[in-house]
């Protein structure tokens, strides 16, 4: 592994971060080369890592009023999806994964509307979280979307709410859990359920018709980081009980990326002339998004 290097002392970074359990401010040192190969196995294995209290307890509840400010912002839908993001296609079978909808509510607060001055702007933007988030990746680099809305999100779950079983159009989220349901509320995952140019309908219907084999849980907790791969492992938030809140940050391997229109104005109700204006890019892993 080639470190990333960072130059001089992040203020952030120090005052944020948790250095004794995730060192980062020191990417040349044993404790960080052992963080990020641990990281990288368990991402490999089952396309998901946790860094529990990656933030400090300090800093938790100044993140959680910063989200909580700002969720009157979110928009919030109740629609009904396939995994892939899609109203039902009837072109294929009764029951198949491309007609089987679930719903979703749930609200979004969009980078647009996060002031920078806020500590998860500053965050997303940080060159030893980013370098950081690149290692345990084995990425060279990894690069804030382009895209004026995705990128930051605010995730806003009332109680009583469910994030339905989906793929992510990108490839990795990055995500920081600031307020944590009274109950329920768990990441529910399928490692690798799909790969490149292979959809395997056969193991996604089998986890919507509630076979259990395959999935796993994560109980998340305020303060924790977690990198995971959405776009090959279908996922879910459990029904909640009382709210709950997440901040998901986006990055992606090549610069520049922006969402088409038609997913743009389907997730968060409204388009930018950026939208409008890209060359989107394109997946040529063959799935669906």
């Amino acid at each position: 592994m080639k470190p990333q290097k960072t130059d001089g002392k992040d203020d952030l970074i120090d005052q944020l971060v948790d250095l004794n359990a995730s060192p980062i401010d020191q990417p040349e040192s044993s404790a960080y080369f052992a963080l990020v190969e641990q990281a990288r196995a368990s991402l490999d294995l089952d396309g998901c890592v946790r860094f529990g209290q990656f933030i400090k307890s300090d800093y938790q509840s100044r993140l959680l009023a910063e989200t909580e400010k700002l969720e009157p912002l979110a928009l919030f839908s109740s629609k009904e999806y396939t995994p892939y993001g899609t109203p039902p296609d009837h072109s294929f079978e009764p029951g198949h994964p491309r007609n089987n909808t679930h719903r979703t509510t749930s609200g979004s607060v969009t980078r647009d509307l996060i002031p920078p001055s806020t500590l998860i702007q500053q965050l997303y933007v940080n060159p030893a979280f980013q370098h950081f988030i690149a290692d345990c990746l084995d990425a060279e680099q990894i690069y804030p979307f382009r895209d004026p809305m995705r990128g930051l999100i605010i995730n806003a779950m009332p109680d009583n709410t469910t994030l339905g079983w989906h793929f992510d159009a990108n490839e990795f989220v990055v995500s920081l859990m600031t307020r944590r349901s009274d109950q329920g509320g768990e990441f529910e995952y399928c490692p690798n359920i799909r790969q490149p140019g292979a959809e395997n309908y056969d193991s996604v219907l089998a986890v919507l018709n509630e076979e259990r084999d395959r999935v796993k849980v994560l109980d998340l907790q305020v303060g924790d980081i977690q990198i995971f791969k959405g776009r090959f492992s279908m996922h879910r938030v459990a029904p909640t009980i009382g709210r709950r809140q997440t901040v998901i940050f986006g990055y992606s391997r090549e610069p520049g990326y922006i969402g088409s229109v038609e997913s743009t104005l389907r997730i968060y109700g409204r388009v930018m002339q950026e939208h409008v204006d890209a060359d989107h890019i394109r997946h040529s892993d063959g799935l669906s998004d």
